[in-house]
């Protein structure tokens, strides 16, 4: 039992080795061991990923471990541990093919290196970064992981250098030759050791410093098999395949999906039982499975292609549980508001009631406090008078104090100014006193004999302290060195006893603040003399000592102060005494106060007991009427809201249900915003409602059933939003904006009509950095998204094709790294700042593009495609702004005030229930909140008014609208028609903005008109015919019919006057019936397929339910309707009555439906018939018509380039030119694209852009580099562009032509139109105008006559064509230069005289056209048509191109004559009566060439239709996929084969035969080989085939091609032909054909290699016709030897018989010589017998082919064969019939001719 269970090996079980402080000490050991299953190995992985995530949390990696990628991580990492050990990982990406890869890099401890891309990053860069691996690898010698993505392969280059690395490890000239030296130098010792006895030479530690780097290096290379070059890249590059082990990353199984749902959504809280989530984790793993077989169904029936990767799901099931969350909390919020907003309703009503009891109390209450107030009023007006009379004395006094006060105080702010004057003194003496330090009086008194100034400042210093001083003496003073007269200083000893105190400078101090004011003019009178003598100075006092200088200014400063106060002292005395009195007064002021406070205090105590009285009985009012009020506002505020009472209940009651079933609405709707995307309406709807949905309910996961994922996602007022900045307001695109602001991917959108782009240039307005859009391909692409990053703003990148640079890709997959609050992103090994704000899109404009599923993962793909309803709507608009704009004004204001009004009500309810529910306390006790929400109510009532009046304003609106309908619904059809042209081809690309322009323009061309029904049908047939003349005029002839026919049916269908389902008959007819399963065909003549058709269209359209069986009431009626050769111009039996009574217009449909049924050969005409006849339609639209270069000039701008589609015979080079001269402008630069032809067209370009000239850019479709950039570099070349400059385009169709540079142009072609009419009118419009016919003056008649026979030529050779190689055998390229070469040859001859009709002949036939002419038989054929209509007879009255008898009547009976007008519009006139339809014997064929060539045309129409069609389902009845129908096939195909032949048995069979010597034997040898080869080959490639559907082999691209033509039954490519083009086998149109020639083939061979040669041969059967009758050339000549003439091979010429054996079977013996052929046809001619003899006679009609009798094949002598041709077949000959190996008639399968007997009256000449 336990073998059973699996063992997986690992060695990564054992822990490392920490010790006790957690450091750590030893690895753990590597031991290759059982770890047991998965459950046991997977703990251990777990923790490897915690600690990873905890090492490295920038890179952090949330992985579920289920068993597949379990499984997956366990062999990457084997592969690491292994020597050598690389890995090819091939998956889709997001299956987790790196994230194992770095997990397993981790556990081996294996350095991990992955490139970082830049926009530089090169094949330079790629080497760096090898040698970095290299060095890691092989010097270093660490294991080394190297993770290389396809995402990574910026050149091809990079696969050829891993490639090397995987098959040798040397990659020449990676290192130089010293750094390799130096690297192998520190290997030494190492190779030492290793390596024993190996010589340590320099290619010898080379070597094993090679050996290293393989050895450690591990490669782990990623690939996606949905990309188209993985199969390439593993055929160019084997390495890649052979040598990694490769590990095939499958679509993850369901148990995988389910685990991962479960591994998220387990833990997750969600309300509901665990069943249902079981059921839920369960529906989510279903859910991706069930959207990727939805991809493969939409790729087979709309062929688009649609990825879905794990990635997809990843963000599907993260989606859901933030989804969840907030969808739970705001039903929660809005639960428990409405709850608690219904309570507080019911409670408010029930509080009114209890108001009315408690008015009634305090009514009582407020009598009894009205008495009480009245009694205590009477008290108080006595004590106020008492009061009153108090008052007003102290009022008296008060006043008095208050004058006096005011009289003082103004009296001693003027004594304060004048004492200010003298401040400046104190403060001066004060701040010299201060300067002094005690240090100063120190060495003042060390001095012996003071400076004189210094005892005079003591002086001073003693009267002012008016201290004892010496007697007066005279004496002469010194000061300041001079000698003045003067009294004998006191200072000693009166001045030293006063220095030498302690406290001398404090004393000085205390004068200067308290005794400076008792200084009397005594004492300045004793100063006064001191201070006036010259050198009682500061300044003479500090040259004695800093002391004396501070008491010098200090004693100066206190006489100053003196005589500055002694004015202000008289002031202040008065000052005093008034202070004095006014004191007193204030003192007797304060008692009256007193007394008066005491009335007032008792005033006060009645007055406050009276207000508290007042205040009980204001309470006790206020209260009532308060109560009142609020009972009022109550009452009326319940019962207003009454509706939303009922209206919240009901909304809880519905709460519990709505949280049952947000579980699975949540899934639906992220599966919705995560897969949908990229889907088309129809497929939305189905992967939503029967997918999502129903599997939710048979899961039992509750689920609404209807559910609108719009209104689930957003509520109406957004959509409006978006409808106001230009998003359509249709379902679709309110779906895709869902997609787009909803996803957690930024999104790519697919908008082919630029609407997205519109709508979010107009969204995001104000985030869009300065310079707008940014284009894909910009230089600086890096630069502006680092700035939009960082600043949070909106990023919108367009021109996306197919790929996003890869350098976007850690922001596309949201790298964060976070640093604190800051966020960064890695891009291109640079860290941006990530702002939170940030948001890109990405828009494409293809309108199917391939992206691959990478992309497809990393972003959300948004289809924008335009729907015709969608469409419809808004064509609708523009018609109402041009027609009616006042209507479309109104429309529009009211749409938006609905909105606005919408939004408000919506915010308003939220805002009732929230202001409701907020209120803490009782809802009656918040007065406010009862008002707001009373005005609230007030406003939604009036909010629901307007929007009532707005909905009847816009029904008014829309019912005048709907009289324009009709121009929006066929301009809607109209641009669908144009659109699906595009399938048809990639040319044909015409964009929204150009229809527009087309749809305006025919508004204002149409015929006005008072009724709105008469304009609105002039607009319609104005603007159907605009559309069809601009588009036809850019179509190919061979698609003219078809867009004219697909517009048709489209206004038929949509019109419902058919069904899409008719549209599908018509094309397919009866081809899905098989002949055995319906009712049998009742007669021989009608073929199979049309009796399949006449049944499938009775079992399809009631109209025809009985015509099997009235076909076979009416036979022989029916038999000559169907072998008519114009059966649409006679009466249908039994039907021309029915089909003409047939209702809404559908007969001319039902007619062209019989017809394509029975005779599909004249499908066409009758599709041209059905056009004209069909009453929206009309002749108008299958009439031919010429574009001319003067009405394209006409209608083209200096903007707008015009671009040609080239065709065979198609170049308006010329026509060009001449419009030039003709205009009188310089000739247009003309450049031919092609390499290195950028510059030089850059170049003239802006020359001409610059001088308003003309430029012609030719064979565009070789310049497709510049042409990418075309449309961004004409958008530059408009600013200053001149108006006269014209660009003119050529190109052949190419499917990588750019998208955008179609849409910008006027597209033209400039093929030759199809028919005879079409044809010469085209030659009389561009090439033959009135000039020309008057250019020869002598012989004008016969010079307009073969001008006629010219152009008529001309338009027939062109003609033949179209019947493919019964009209030339080689397509030539016939066009306007030969013709008019012939015009100008014919012109000038005739200036020299009469014409020379051989040198004429010869000019046109040889010269002219046979220039082109290649085939000889060609050339003979144009011969003919030259002698025969370019002669002297031309000239001659009654002259026709008509044959003399035809085989059907020419239609019409016209007769086409050569005319003699003299005007071209004689000649136009007579052009337009050609008829419609050209018979096929105008052009020399059979009737029956038109049959073929009918056939051909009208399968070409239905294929062509067929690709404007989505396609069908691939799966059968049996549903089989389309690979099971390939491989059953080739299982079929095999069992049939036939044996292999063994060259050794055949070789011996041979020479039973008479050797290789016989030439017939030779030739038998070489078929042999030849077969052998098919048979090889094609068992060998279908045997491989097989092995590739079933994933055993790479599907390579040529199996790929096999597998897609065996499904399309023809025949591989690789089968016919090998790879440098040679025929391989042989060509035939399908797969049943072609292997039944191999079984006839082989059949020959064998019969012949066992029983001899056969009596006659099947030429048909051989590789090499030509070799078979070359050896019976060489037989017949051997045979020859022994005549008397000797034959030689080179004058030998075959000899052919047609003999009368009908059948292969009357031949029972071979010729005498040469050989019997059989097996070949007659084309375009039947046999007859004559007198015994087999001549040519005129085809059967209808048949096409007729069998050629066996035919006699011998050689003869070429002058002998000349002489029996001459008595055969008279002077004329035989007619040299071709005999070709296919239907492709040119040199290279002719086989030889055969002489064929011709009939009286038709010589050669008419063959």
């Amino acid at each position: 039992e336990d073998c059973r269970e699996p063992c997986y090996m690992v060695n990564f079980l054992r822990p490392d080795v920490y010790d006790e402080d957690g450091v750590l000490q030893e690895d753990a050991p590597k031991m290759y061991e059982p770890g047991g299953g998965l459950e046991d190995v997977r703990p251990v992985v777990q923790a490897f990923l915690d600690k990873y995530n905890t090492e490295y949390p920038a890179k952090k990696m949330e992985l579920v471990l289920f068993n597949d990628a379990l499984e997956h991580l366990l062999r990457i990492n084997r592969l690491m541990e292994m020597p050598r050990g690389s890995g090819l990982l091939v998956g889709v990406g997001g299956s987790g093919k790196q994230s194992l890869t770095r997990l397993s890099s981790y556990i081996s401890r294996s350095t991990q290196f992955q490139i970082t891309l830049t926009k530089q990053y090169n094949k330079s860069s790629f080497m760096e970064d090898l040698q970095t691996l290299y060095k890691s690898a092989g010097h270093l010698r660490k294991p080394t992981t190297f993770l290389f993505t396809e995402s990574e392969i910026k050149d091809e280059v990079f696969l050829e250098f891993i490639n090397s690395v995987l098959l040798t490890g040397d990659i020449p000239g990676l290192f130089a030759k010293d750094e390799i030296m130096a690297m192998t130098a520190d290997l030494r010792n190492a190779f030492v050791k290793e390596r024993h006895g190996m010589e340590d030479s320099q290619d010898n530690l080379k070597q094993y410093f090679i050996d290293k780097v393989r050895d450690n290096l591990h490669l782990m290379i990623c690939m996606s098999p949905m990309n188209a070059k993985f199969p390439i890249r593993a055929r160019k590059f084997p390495g890649i395949v052979s040598c990694p082990t490769i590990d095939w990353f499958l679509p993850w199984p369901a148990d995988a999906l389910v685990a991962l749902s479960r591994a998220f959504i387990q833990n997750f809280h969600v309300e509901c039982t665990p069943e249902v989530k079981v059921g839920l984790m369960t529906h989510m793993g279903m859910v991706h499975s069930m959207v990727t077989e939805a991809c493969d169904e939409y790729f087979l029936k709309m062929r688009r292609r649609v990825y879905q990767t794990p990635k997809s799901y990843l963000s599907f099931i993260q989606n859901f549980t933030k989804l969840y969350e907030s969808k739970l909390a705001e039903l929660k919020v809005k639960e428990s508001r409405v709850n608690l907003g219904l309570q507080k309703l019911i409670q408010g009503a029930q509080d009114v009631e209890d108001m009315k009891k408690v008015l009634a109390e305090e009514q009582i209450k407020l009598d009894v406090a009205t008495l009480e107030t009245n009694k205590m009023l009477e008290s108080l007006e006595v004590s106020s008078a008492e009061a009153k009379r108090e008052s007003d004395k102290v009022k008296a006094i008060k006043e008095k104090c208050v004058a006096d006060a005011a009289r003082i105080g103004n009296e001693k702010a003027l004594c304060m100014a004048d004492l200010a004057k003298a401040q400046p003194f104190v403060e001066e003496a004060e701040n010299a006193i201060r300067s002094i330090k005690p240090a100063d009086i120190g060495e003042v008194k060390r001095f012996a004999n003071p400076a004189v100034i210094i005892q005079l400042v003591f002086d001073g210093i003693l009267i002012l302290f008016k201290l004892n001083m010496s007697s007066v003496r005279a004496a002469k003073l010194n000061v300041n060195k001079v000698e003045i007269n003067f009294i004998e200083p006191s200072f000693r000893p009166h001045g030293v006893l006063l220095m030498n105190q302690a406290d001398f400078l404090k004393q000085v101090i205390d004068f200067g603040t308290f005794g400076k004011d008792l200084i009397n003019e005594e004492t300045i009178e004793f100063m006064c003399p001191y201070i006036e003598l010259e050198g009682f100075t500061a300044a003479v006092a500090k040259n004695a000592s800093k002391a004396a200088e501070g008491l010098c200014i200090w004693v100066r400063a206190m006489k100053f102060y003196h005589e500055a106060s002694k004015i202000v002292k008289p002031k202040l005395e008065a000052l005093s005494v008034a202070e004095a009195n006014l004191e007193a007064a204030n003192k007797a002021l304060h008692a009256a106060e007193m007394r008066l406070d005491a009335c007032q205090a008792r005033l006060n105590e009645l007055q406050a007991m009276f207000d508290a009285q007042m205040a009980e009985k204001k309470r006790i009012e206020d209260g009532a009427l308060a109560l009142q009020r609020k009972m009022t506002m109550a009452a009326q505020l319940i019962n207003g809201l009454a509706g939303e009472r009922v209206r919240w209940t009901a909304d809880s009651n519905d709460f519990s249900d709505l949280k049952r079933r947000l579980v699975g609405d949540c899934a639906a709707s992220c599966a919705f915003v995560c897969y949908c995307g990229p889907f088309n309406q129809e497929f939305r709807r189905y992967l939503i409602e029967d997918k999502f949905v129903k599997d939710c309910l048979h899961r039992e996961v509750p689920i609404t059933r209807d559910l609108d994922v719009i209104t689930f996602n957003v509520d109406i007022g957004t959509i409006g939003d978006w409808n106001m900045q230009g998003l359509p307001a249709d379902l679709l695109s309110s779906q895709n904006g869902i997609l787009v602001t909803r996803s957690s991917r930024f999104p790519l959108m697919i908008d082919p009509q630029g609407q997205a782009l519109n709508w979010i240039k107009n969204k995001e307005t104000a985030n869009l950095p300065s310079w707008g859009v940014t284009l894909i391909t910009d230089p600086k692409l890096k630069e502006k998204l680092e700035m939009c990053m960082g600043d949070g703003m909106s990023m919108l990148i367009v021109g996306v094709e197919e790929e996003i640079d890869p350098m976007m890709d850690p922001v596309l997959e949201k790298q964060l790294i976070t640093k604190g609050k800051r966020k960064f992103v890695n891009v291109s090994d640079k860290l941006m700042d990530y702002d939170e704000r940030f948001m890109m899109y990405f828009i494409t404009r293809l309108p199917n593009p391939s992206f691959t599923p990478e992309l497809q993962a990393k972003t959300t793909v948004v289809d924008f495609t335009v729907t015709q309803k969608g469409l419809e709507e808004q064509l609708l608009g523009k018609v109402i702004a041009k027609e009616q704009k006042a209507l479309e004004d109104q429309l529009n204001d009211v749409l938006e005030e609905v909105n606005s009004n919408t939004k408000a009500l919506l915010a308003l309810d939220a805002s009732l229930l929230e202001r409701l529910t907020s209120n803490t306390g009782n809802l009656l006790e918040d007065e406010e909140l009862v008002s707001v929400l009373a005005n609230t109510k007030a406003k939604a009532a009036d909010v629901k008014q307007k929007l009532s009046g707005a909905a009847d304003t816009k029904a008014s609106i829309a019912e005048k609208r709907e009289q324009f309908r009709p121009v929006a619904t066929r301009g809607s059809v109209l641009y669908f028609a144009v659109v699906e042209m595009s399938g048809v081809n990639c040319m044909y690309q015409t964009s929204l903005q150009q229809f527009l322009v087309l749809f305006n323009d025919s508004m204002d061309k149409a015929e006005k008109a008072t009724l709105a029904s008469k304009r609105v049908a002039n607009v319609i047939e104005t603007m159907t015919y605009i559309v069809y003349r601009y588009v036809n005029r850019g179509l190919y002839e061979k698609d003219k019919l078809t867009f004219v026919l697909l517009v048709t049916l489209k206004i038929m269908i949509t019109a419902g006057q058919l069904q899409q389902s008719h549209f599908m008959l018509f094309l397919r007819g009866g081809a899905a019936l098989d002949s055995d399963s319906v009712r049998r065909k009742p007669f021989n003549w009608i073929s199979n397929e049309a009796w399949l058709n006449v049944v499938e269209l009775s079992q399809s359209m009631k109209f025809f339910n009985d015509l099997p069986n009235e076909m076979s009431a009416n036979e022989a009626m029916w038999r000559r309707w169907y072998e008519d050769n114009e059966p649409e111009a006679i009466s249908i039996p039994e039907y021309e009555t029915k089909i003409a009574d047939a209702p809404d217009g559908q007969g001319p449909f039902y007619k062209l439906l019989l017809v394509r049924a029975l005779r599909m050969d004249r499908c066409m005409l009758m599709s041209k018939w059905f056009v004209r006849n069909t009453k929206e339609m009309g002749p108008a639209y299958v009439e031919p018509v010429t574009d001319t270069m003067e009405s394209i000039y006409d209608g083209m701008v200096a903007q707008t380039p015009v671009i040609f589609l080239l065709s065979i015979g198609a170049d308006p080079t010329e026509s060009i030119e001449v419009l030039g001269r003709k205009r009188k402008l310089p000739s247009p630069a003309v450049i031919s694209m092609g390499e290195g032809q950028e510059p030089v067209a850059i170049k003239a370009l802006q020359t001409g852009a610059a001088n308003g000239t003309w430029v012609l850019l030719q064979n565009c479709e070789l310049g497709l580099e510049l042409m990418a950039t075309f449309e961004e570099f004409l958008e530059k070349l408009r600013e200053g562009m001149e108006p006269g400059f014209r660009l003119f385009i050529t190109a052949l169709p190419d499917p990588a032509f750019p998208l955008g540079l179609l849409q910008m142009c006027t597209k033209v072609t400039n093929e030759p139109p199809s028919g005879l009419k079409a044809g010469i009118l085209r030659s009389y419009t561009i090439i033959v105008d009135q000039d020309r016919l008057e250019r020869v003056d002598q012989g004008a008649a016969q010079w307009r006559q073969l001008l006629f026979a010219l152009c008529f030529m001309h338009s027939v050779v062109q003609e033949r064509r179209k019947f493919g190689p019964l009209g030339w055998g080689i397509p030539y390229e016939y066009n306007n230069g030969d013709l008019t070469a012939c015009i100008l040859f014919l012109e000038k001859h005739l200036y020299n005289g009469s014409i020379s009709w051989p040198t004429f002949q010869y000019m046109v036939c040889e010269a002219q056209y046979g220039g082109k002419i290649t085939d000889n038989l060609d050339r003979r054929l144009f011969k003919t048509y030259t002698q025969t209509w370019l002669r002297d007879e031309t000239c001659k009255e009654g002259f026709s191109f008509n044959p003399k008898v035809p085989i059907f009547k020419i239609p019409e009976n016209f007769v086409y004559k050569v005319d003699n007008y003299d005007t071209i519009v004689h000649y136009h006139n007579y052009i337009k009566s050609f008829p419609e339809i050209d018979s096929p014997e105008m052009f020399g064929l059979h009737p029956n060439a038109d049959l073929t060539f009918r056939v051909k045309e009208v399968n070409a129409l239905f294929n062509t239709l067929g690709d404007t069609q989505p396609k069908g389902g691939g799966a059968t009845g049996e549903g089989l996929s389309r690979e099971d129908q390939v491989s059953e096939k080739a299982r079929d195909i095999l069992e049939r084969m036939p044996d292999d032949y063994v060259e050794e048995e055949y070789k011996v069979k041979i020479n039973k035969l008479g050797g290789l010597t016989v030439p017939l034997n030779i030739f038998l040898f070489q078929e042999i080989q030849r077969l052998q080869s098919v048979l090889a080959k094609v068992k060998f490639m279908l045997k491989q085939l097989r092995l590739a559907i079933n994933g055993e082999v790479v599907m390579t691209e040529e199996l790929q091609q096999c597998i897609d033509s065996i499904f399309d039954a023809k025949a591989p490519k690789d089968w016919l032909f090998t790879v440098a083009g040679d025929e391989f086998s042989w060509i035939l149109p399908t797969l049943g054909l072609w292997f039944s020639s191999l079984l006839l083939r082989d059949d020959q061979d064998r019969t012949w290699l066992g029983h001899g040669r056969p009596n006659s041969y099947w030429l048909t059967g051989f590789f090499n016709p030509q070799g078979m009758l070359t050896a019976m050339k060489q037989e017949v000549c051997r045979k020859h030897q022994k005549d008397s003439q000797k034959w030689a091979l080179d004058d030998i010429t075959y000899h052919t018989e047609v003999t009368h054996y009908d059948k292969v079977e009357q031949v029972k013996f071979g010729p005498a010589e040469g050989c019997y052929i059989h097996g070949l046809f007659l084309e375009g001619a039947a046999f007859a017998k004559d007198q015994q003899t087999v001549v040519l006679a005129e085809s059967e009609p209808k048949v096409l082919f007729v069998p050629l009798p066996v035919l006699l094949v011998s050689a003869n002598q070429k002058k002998d064969e000349e002489k029996i041709k001459r008595d055969t077949f008279g002077p004329l000959g035989p007619y040299e019939a071709p005999c070709y190996k296919y239907r492709t008639r040119t040199d290279r399968y002719l086989i030889f001719f055969v002489t064929l007997k011709w009939g009286a009256d038709k010589p050669p000449a008419f063959w």
